[in-house]
């Protein structure tokens, strides 16, 4: 060695020797066999001591790696050359094996599996790092590093974090431990001290634990092993980089070992793995991101090292190889490269900013040509990722143009069930939008989607089932179908002993498509009714926005109302309106309008609810436009019975309603203008109208696009047109043209309204100019 002297090299090769002795000393005693090859060289192995310490210049190093592998392995001279582990020049042909088993019963198959990897890859040549260890303030130097970029770096705020911080489980110095603990640790300290053989052989031994056991996991960080581990990845020699991502890969299953990697600095090493040309080692990088980036901090990282576009250039499979393409071996590498790429960019879209950094690389029409292979396991993270990026509107369009759905309707057809689920909450996300809800009939896609209704051993599968229904039975059209499938009878079925993820996407289901006759018909007879009307009394908020649709939709048909009432369903749908979620207080109001409509006796039912009137009319209070638009729906139904109108009068409700008149919501527009109108019918609510300055601005809902708004502004324009000083405020805002052209309206209700409103201001016109003249 050039620049030490022979005394320094003495020192080091017995040091090197004194890690070698520990090492056979450590794997005697973990197997029998080992310890009879060991017996069997005791002999040679003397022999070759002595004969180092007489000749200590005679390439001392290479005399005992020889005799130590012959030891390992128990095999002859020849066999041992062929199978050496050779860290100069190496050649791939074959994939890395899942796991290297260096135990000492090993075989002659598993002995050579590393050897198989290392032959797979093109010439790499020689090892810089020779001996990997731990840089005293690497960790430290490492996690100010990682820290700092988590500060310049912004996230979403709409991104959940799926992994809070875990507790940080660390051993008791004085806890009765496995073995399997301490030996762990015995190995990691070859890794840190041992030269090339050590290290691979540590690594091989170590893999050949349950590395998917919390002990063994811990066992590694616990000792440092997580620092030697990464520092491993930064080496030129493939076959550590291989070693230590494959143990990478199966600990980072851990959140806090996976953290730990993250605070290490572990992740812009994988995301410079990724730009190999080896594709065994881009395969484990990209697999180890895929189990890291399960938390916010990390996909952050990922992303901020360039690491989403070539997650993305991995999706293309076939380019860039360094090796020739020949027969099925080739593509079924190149679809792996894609397999696992795709995994860590599911594991990354969940993310928005992630999302987008997928998009604006390219990844979907890649997506979509992956969706064409008939490999299941890499369906699988394709359509996931897809599931998770059609949560945004920008996808959605892509999804169309890249015409995905027909691909994800014809893997509904598939006999595995993963991808059955993933297919189907995929097309759940994209069916927000018509034209994708008609394109899923089009392919043919209600027909699996029902007949999967009836496999209900998998919960998963079966929300994302019901979830994709729920969402295609907002097209009538589709509605026909599954009525057609007797889909409705097995959502009926469903609505009890089920998780509340499967409910809330059948009640939905069942609210969309009741919103027909025939179907509404279909839920009372099949016993559907009492089910939805015992929901009602629920928690989940989701939950109670769809059953109180169903309900309401139920209602409308006057069997299913007697039912409804008989079950004390509208006093729960009542006491609804209290929830201080607003959905579920706008959707129970929007339940309640069919309710009191089809009531035998509406009047006196509303009225036994105490303090109900007083509710809704302080509902009028409310902030959320949803809210005030469902409770003024309420309020013209209750205002239809005279007793109900002078109680919710009292209450102050003519003040509240004229309030909200300066709103540019036409929902809220239409149902308001109605409320107005009906609550004119008591006393001097017209007057009262006018005083609380509730006419003018009423006066410009006719200027809105919406006939909805037209019909109810002339109707309640026509009841306050009943009292002379809001014809007056009428005539000054112009309210007179705006009413003539709409007595030609094809809309009987709104001629007869505008005609009639007209009529009273022409008449208090007339009867002003007489007074004037006599």
């Amino acid at each position: 060695m050039m620049g030490k002297t022979e005394d320094e090299g003495e020192i080091n090769y017995e040091r090197k020797g004194a890690v070698y002795k520990d090492l056979v000393t450590f794997l005697k005693e973990k197997s029998a066999k080992f310890s009879e090859n060991m017996s069997k060289q005791e002999f040679a192995f003397s022999e070759e001591q002595q004969k180092e310490k007489d000749q200590p210049n005679e390439e001392p190093k290479k005399e005992e790696a020889i005799t130590f592998r012959k030891a390992v392995t128990g095999s002859d001279r020849s066999t041992q050359e062929k199978n050496q582990i050779n860290f100069g020049k190496t050649r791939m042909t074959k994939r890395l094996e899942p796991s290297l088993n260096w135990k000492a019963t090993v075989d002659s198959k598993e002995r050579r599996s590393l050897v198989r990897d290392s032959q797979e890859e093109k010439h790499i040549g020689r090892l810089e790092k020779a001996r990997p260890s731990v840089s005293p303030g690497r960790a430290q130097i490492v996690r100010k590093s990682a820290e700092k970029i988590e500060e310049i770096i912004s996230e979403s705020s709409s991104e959940s974090e799926e992994d809070e911080e875990p507790p940080d489980h660390r051993q008791e110095a004085n806890a009765d431990l496995p073995s399997e603990y301490w030996q762990i640790q015995k190995l990691v300290k070859y890794l840190k001290g041992g030269n090339q053989t050590a290290t691979v052989i540590a690594l091989c031994s170590m893999k050949d634990f349950n590395l998917a056991h919390e002990t063994c996991q811990l066992a590694i960080r616990d000792v440092g092993g997580l620092e030697v581990l990464i520092n491993l990845l930064d080496t030129d020699e493939v076959k550590c980089k291989i070693g230590s991502l494959k143990i990478l890969k199966e600990i980072s299953h851990n959140p806090q070992i996976r953290r730990n990697i993250v605070d290490l600095g572990g992740l812009p090493i994988m995301v410079k793995i990724l730009d190999s040309p080896y594709k065994t080692l881009k395969c484990l990088a990209a697999e180890t991101i895929a189990n890291v980036a399960k938390f916010r901090r990390a996909r952050r990282a990922v992303r901020s090292h360039g690491g989403i576009t070539k997650l993305v250039a991995l999706l293309d499979c076939g380019q860039n190889s360094t090796e020739p393409a020949q027969s099925s071996l080739y593509e079924t590498r190149d679809m792996e490269v894609a397999r696992c790429g795709a995994l860590a960019l599911w594991s990354c879209s969940k993310s928005y900013a992630n999302k987008e950094a997928i998009r604006k690389a390219g990844g979907i029409p890649l997506l979509a040509r992956l969706l064409k292979t008939s490999h299941e396991n890499v369906l699988i993270p394709v359509v996931g990722t897809l599931q998770e990026c059609a949560s945004e509107e920008s996808y959605r369009a892509a999804i169309k143009a890249e015409r995905i759905i027909e691909n994800l309707v014809k893997n509904l057809n598939s006999e595995n069930e993963q991808l059955q689920e993933h297919c189907a909450m995929a097309i759940y996300q994209c069916a927000e939008d018509e034209e994708t809800r008609d394109l899923v009939r089009l392919h043919g896609g209600l027909k699996p989607l029902a007949s999967l209704l009836n496999n209900t051993d998998n919960k998963e599968r079966l929300a994302a089932v019901t979830g994709a229904i729920w969402k295609c039975s907002i097209s009538k059209e589709n509605v026909t179908k599954f009525r057609e499938y007797k889909a409705i009878e097995t959502l009926v079925g469903l609505l009890t002993d089920q998780p509340e993820e499967v409910l809330v996407n059948v009640v939905g289901a069942l609210g969309e498509c009741c919103q027909e006759y025939e179907n509404r018909v279909i839920v009372r007879k099949c016993g559907g009714i009492q089910p939805l009307v015992s929901l009602l009394v629920g928690i989940n908020q989701a939950l109670l926005v769809n059953v109180t649709k169903a309900v309401g939709a139920c209602a409308l048909e006057p069997e299913s109302m007697t039912i409804i009432d008989r079950l004390d369903g509208v006093r729960l749908l009542w006491s609804l309106l209290k929830n201080p979620h607003p959905d579920v207080k706008a959707s129970a109001a929007w339940a309640l309008c069919p309710c009191i409509q089809n009531a035998k006796d509406a009047g006196e039912m509303v009225r036994s609810f105490v303090g109900g009137l007083e509710l809704v009319v302080n509902l009028l209070k409310s902030d959320n436009k949803e809210v005030l638009a469902s409770v003024c729906a309420a309020i013209t139904n209750i205002a239809k019975d005279q007793e109900n109108l002078a109680v919710i009068t009292d209450h102050g409700v003519v003040p509240l309603l004229s309030k909200l008149a300066n709103t540019n919501s036409d929902k809220l527009r239409h149902h308001l203008a109605e409320a107005i109108s009906h609550c004119c019918m008591w006393g001097r609510n017209r007057v009262a109208f006018g005083e609380h300055n509730a006419v003018a601005p009423l006066v410009r809902y006719l200027k809105s696009n919406d006939t909805n708004v037209h019909r109810a502004t002339a109707q309640a324009l026509y009841q306050l047109s009943e009292d002379a000083d809001n014809c007056i405020t009428m005539h000054e805002n112009g309210a007179v043209k705006l009413l003539l052209d709409m007595v030609g309206s094809p809309d009987q209700e709104l001629q007869e309204a505008a005609a009639g409103c007209i009529s009273n201001i022409r008449r208090l016109a007339l009867a002003t100019e007489k007074a004037r003249y006599t």
